[in-house]
């Protein structure tokens, strides 16, 4: 079970840092990922992050801005967001799956319930 939180409302140029607390004793297996959904628009990847922290991969519109980082010892996978833009105002999803990342929605198989990111301008 995923929970994700951290969410509001922010001005642009602002920062949040979402976080993503998971239940189970093998939450380090897992590749986590952060995705989000803008109103009318269809899910899409944010950042990502291996088993161990060691590789972190990004969508170019965050790259630069975003970084994704986890603590195993916690269970707990983060989304430190800088620089925010209007453009980010999305509700931000956790997800996790075993093995490598992905970048496709569909190759998760756990999903945190969201948190609603809102920038204003």
């Amino acid at each position: 079970q995923l929970q994700a939180s951290g969410g509001g409302l922010v001005q642009a140029g602002d920062s949040l840092r979402l976080s993503c607390a998971a239940s189970g004793r093998t939450f380090s297996s897992y590749a986590m990922g952060w995705f989000r959904q803008a109103p009318g628009k269809e899910r899409e990847f944010v950042a990502a992050i291996n088993w161990n922290g060691a590789s972190t991969y990004y969508a170019d519109s965050v790259k630069g801005r975003f970084t994704i980082s986890r603590d195993n010892a916690k269970n707990t996978v983060y989304l430190q967001m800088n620089v925010l833009k209007p453009e980010d105002t999305a509700v931000y999803y956790c997800a996790a799956r075993r093995g490598n990342w992905r970048y496709n929605v569909g190759e998760y198989d756990y999903w945190g319930q969201g948190t609603l990111v809102t920038v204003s301008s």
